[in-house]
């Protein structure tokens, strides 16, 4: 086996490996690898001139990578709510895709002043906390209150480090398989089986860069998830239990005569075949009371009084 195919081996064993090898043993491995040639650079450059030694101590720092979620919930009547959720999309869409999407908006209304709907954005980050604000102001104009509110946060930022150190460990193996082919020295089973391990590793490359796309979006762009809701607030005072009271009695009446309309329903017909069975019955005994008072009815009578 000549030198390129003594070279070609610890690539392909590489390449297999990675297949159950996670996205912090790739980050690991990149960490070693950059230690390895950290130890191999001369000894001048790991003992700086004392005027550098300022620079070369100062740790870079990267901005923390946190995603936030929006919570705002909003009352107001039942007839309103259809208007605010309009506005509040007008709102969003005049921002433009670069600053505000919509995800998902939904409406619901039920029997009586109950109604709710709900509304979810992707607002760029840093217009995130005023554009709530406006939201809020738009609610106001529209007669409601903002009632709820919160907001929750996930640093992804070790996951994303930890996806590029994969990433480019990936690309680096990947560019040193491909020259192994372009050289195409070595046997046949060994040129496939580095052409086997360069797809695996694309399709790693591709997943990497699909799992980095998704995280450093949701990094610059925010969720806000917006529900709105009708109906006086739990507590209302003297009244709301009357309130409440004097509206249910549709339901109430609704309950009676649907229950009044089920037992028709059975009853009829068991009253129909009771009636029919008695009076089945009574033409029985009718019958048998009739032959009972006229023995010449019966047979054996007449057979007796000819004798």
């Amino acid at each position: 086996m000549n030198r390129i195919s003594l070279a070609l081996l610890p690539l392909l064993a590489l390449a297999a490996c990675s297949q159950e090898a996670p996205v912090g043993e790739m980050a690991a491995q990149g960490s070693s690898a950059e230690a390895a040639r950290t130890a191999d650079a001369p000894q001048a450059d790991a003992a700086p001139a004392e005027g550098d030694t300022a620079k070369t101590t100062a740790i870079p720092v990267s901005a923390p990578k946190i995603a936030y979620v929006y919570e705002f919930g909003y009352r107001l009547g039942a007839d309103r709510i259809p208007e605010l959720q309009r506005r509040h999309a007008d709102l969003c869409e005049r921002q433009g895709p670069t600053v505000c999407r919509i995800l998902d908006m939904r409406q619901s209304g039920a029997e009586g002043d109950y109604a709710s709907g709900s509304l979810a954005l992707a607002v760029a980050a840093p217009r995130a906390r005023s554009f709530g604000a406006e939201l809020g102001k738009l609610a106001g104009e529209s007669g409601g209150a903002e009632v709820a509110s919160g907001i929750s946060g996930e640093d992804l930022s070790k996951q994303i480090v930890d996806t590029e150190a994969r990433l480019r460990a990936r690309t680096a193996l990947r560019d040193r398989l491909m020259e192994v082919l372009e050289t195409r020295k070595g046997t046949v089973a060994e040129l496939v089986e580095a052409e086997r391990a360069v797809a695996q590793v694309n399709e790693e490359i591709d997943q990497a860069r699909g799992w980095l796309a998704e995280m450093q979006g949701r990094v610059d762009f925010s969720r806000m998830n917006l529900s709105y809701s009708s109906g006086s607030p739990a507590g209302g005072g003297f009244m709301e239990p009357i309130r409440s009271a004097v509206g249910s009695i549709t339901t109430i009446l609704g309950l009676i005569f649907a229950a009044i309309i089920v037992a028709l329903t059975i009853l009829i017909p068991l009253g129909l075949i009771g009636w029919g069975l008695r009076a089945i019955w009574r033409r029985i005994r009718q019958a048998k009371t009739a032959a009972t008072a006229d023995p010449s009815n019966c047979p054996g009578a007449a057979t007796d009084g000819s004798a």
